[in-house]
């Protein structure tokens, strides 16, 4: 059975993402819509809470810098 702690981290960060797809779909913005499907998608690939929040927070940050420096 996996751990609680992953599994409301895995949950935080999924949310997170359905949010992000569902403002890049209304908006068609490529780039919040293929966050979303990579934040709601990369917890089934990491196992470790520290890397599931390091990978979250950077995935979350993507579109604030990819604006940012493009």
């Amino acid at each position: 059975m996996p751990d609680p702690t992953y599994l409301a981290i895995s949950l935080i960060f999924s949310s997170i993402g359905l949010g992000y797809f569902i403002y890049g779909r209304k908006q068609k913005y490529k780039i919040p819509f293929y966050t979303g499907i990579a934040l709601m998608i990369y917890p089934y690939f990491v196992t470790s809470a520290l890397g599931m929040i390091t990978i979250g927070v950077v995935l979350m940050l993507t579109p604030k810098l990819i604006k940012h420096f493009l």
